[in-house]
């Protein structure tokens, strides 16, 4: 009589209803405990395994139940040949089966492959096809539990109609779960927040991304109940915060704080008193009724250890830089006021008085002029390496250039939408600020000279009223000159040795012409200082210095061949 044969695999089902199907009930074990194959009319030809052997074999009947990983240990391999063996494999130490010289291979029908190498394909896997391939075989299925089980971070895309119990199905796999990220196409709400509280304990960061469409309708009762249950939570950041009205958050454990599109706070209490990092986005509506001269105060005085302080908001004011000067934070390193028309020179002595080790200062949208920028060049020349002063119409060519010529350390600077024509009209929508030229109209034909040795990034979108640009700077990579409709190519000279990215979106196509012509000889001229040799042998050509004194440049030192360089100039 023949042996039976193993039924086939069946094809794998689409998710997320096969992870909700109810399985029958397993009477008993038909299959050989020893080798795995059939009982019916089978005589086994392996020994019995000893009473006091802790090894384990695995066979298709153990996919009806959940096994701990813990219990199951390497076989030792015999000596004859059995193809048709399945070996159990060790999930306790990720790392020790890896590197393991005997390394444990899994049974798939037709060959054997090493775990490692299933390991490394799975691993790579996203969560609803790491699902998938686990009803594939017992030994795939014990690979994604090693892998679920060892996953300490997953970025998860919830989409419509996905149910609460699926997402919580998934979360509860990962046991070192700690940096969770949610991308919400669905709507947010305190089933969901319950869902992830329940599923990881020991989660220390979360950040839930909101897509079009989607709504967020989390209060802040919720939320804070959220972060007092969780002690081991460090990272917040969550978007489409329409819907708090008011919170309050305790946490010790609590360090960076991130919440978007705010609107009308009535109440808000911080006792944290390990924030480092805190990010308040408030939405662009003018009747928004949130004190934020108040919200700050109560900020400052809970929050000492404050480093990074950020808010968005139309209705920031001098009477709120004066609340956050107040408070006297020690440790400030990172300061963004944005969109606070109200924001003068005034405000920026303030900080300047109270505030003199800051390395970032983002006063974009403000209603700051040249005479603000001198100041900040007189406090800041040691420290500040980032100045952002987009969206600020009181400020002239001539403001921008003394910065860059008194900041010797500045390496990011953004001072999009300052030179601007008299025509220049902004827009509303949705995502971008509204601000329409006052008192001060900048006149056409502005130039703007910078020589500086350590500026990396330079951003001059939106300048329209620049005509002349003189760039020396030899470290920067990346230069805006978006919709700079009105700067003339004669007057364009960019000596940059190490550009990288050109924009130049809404720029005239001879402007768009001269900056590649700029950025290709300048490439030129730098493999021309080299010339090509072969070497004693004959064997390979490499680039030799005319002048053995002359300097290598600084990002190839360690090869005698001179590459080329290459811009992207980025047009539309």
């Amino acid at each position: 009589m023949h042996g039976h044969l193993p039924h086939p695999v069946p094809p794998t089902t689409t998710f997320p209803d096969a992870m909700f199907s109810k399985k029958g009930k397993r009477r008993g074990s038909y299959n050989c405990g020893r080798c795995g194959l059939p009982k019916k009319g089978h005589v086994c030809h392996l020994p019995p395994p000893s009473t006091d052997s802790t090894s384990r074999s695995v066979t298709p009947d153990d996919s009806a139940v959940i096994t701990p990983l813990s219990e199951l240990v390497p076989v030792k391999r015999h000596h004859q040949p059995c193809p048709n063996l399945r070996r159990a494999l060790s999930f306790d130490d990720v790392n020790e089966v890896l590197e393991s010289d005997d390394d444990v291979e899994v049974d798939f029908g037709s060959g054997k492959l090493p775990v490692s190498c299933v390991w490394e394909v799975m691993r790579r896997l996203p969560p609803v096809d790491l699902l998938s391939a686990a009803k594939v075989c017992t030994g795939w299925r014990d690979v994604s539990r090693m892998i679920w089980k060892a996953a300490e971070e997953v970025r998860v895309r919830v989409r419509k109609g996905i149910r609460v119990g699926f997402v919580g199905s998934v979360l509860q796999k990962c046991h070192k779960l700690g940096r969770l990220t949610l991308i919400m196409e669905s709507d947010m709400d305190s089933t969901m927040l319950a869902c992830i509280a329940f599923a990881c304990p020991n989660i220390e960061s979360l950040e839930i991304v909101m897509c079009a469409g989607s709504i967020n309708r989390i209060t802040g009762d919720e939320l804070g109940r959220f972060v007092a249950d969780k002690r081991c939570l460090t990272t917040l950041k969550m978007e489409g915060c329409s819907n708090l009205g008011s919170f309050i958050l305790c946490s010790n454990t609590l360090s960076t704080l991130w919440l978007s599109d705010l609107h009308s706070l009535s109440k808000m209490v911080f006792n944290v008193p390990n924030l480092n990092e805190v990010s308040l986005d408030f939405s662009r509506q003018e009747n928004d009724s949130t004190d934020l001269a108040s919200m700050i105060d109560v900020l400052g005085r809970t929050c000492p250890k404050l480093q990074n302080i950020h808010i968005a908001s139309l209705q920031l004011s001098h009477s709120a830089v004066l609340s956050l000067t107040a408070a006297n934070l020690r440790g400030l390193r990172m300061l963004s006021l944005v969109l606070g028309s109200e924001i003068t020179d005034a405000s920026v002595a303030a900080i300047s008085k109270c505030y003199s080790n800051l390395e970032l200062l983002d006063l974009s949208g403000s209603s700051i002029s040249d005479s603000g920028l001198g100041m900040i060049c007189n406090v800041f020349p040691e420290t500040l390496t980032r100045l952002l002063v987009a969206l600020c119409p009181n400020i002239t060519s001539s403001g921008i250039q003394f910065a860059t010529a008194q900041l010797p350390l500045l390496e990011l600077m953004d001072c999009g939408m300052t030179i601007c024509d008299s025509d220049a009209q902004f827009e509303k929508n949705d995502s971008e600020l509204q601000i329409s030229p006052n008192s001060k109209l900048h006149l056409m034909q502005q130039k703007l000279f910078i020589k500086h040795t350590q500026l990396k990034k330079l951003s001059l979108w939106g300048c329209s009223g620049l005509d002349s640009l003189y760039l020396s700077c030899p470290n920067l990579n990346d230069l805006n000159l978006n919709s700079c409709k009105n700067l003339v190519p004669e007057n364009l000279v960019l000596q940059c040795s190490k550009l990288e990215h050109v924009h130049a979106i809404g720029c005239e196509d001879v402007l768009i012409q001269a900056v590649q012509t700029q950025v290709s000889d300048a490439s030129a001229s730098l493999e021309s200082r080299y010339s090509c040799k072969r070497m004693a042998d004959g064997s390979k050509r490499v680039g030799i210095p005319f002048s053995f004194s002359q300097q290598m440049p600084d990002y190839d030192k360690t090869s005698w061949k001179i590459r080329k360089r290459r811009c992207t100039v980025v047009v539309e």
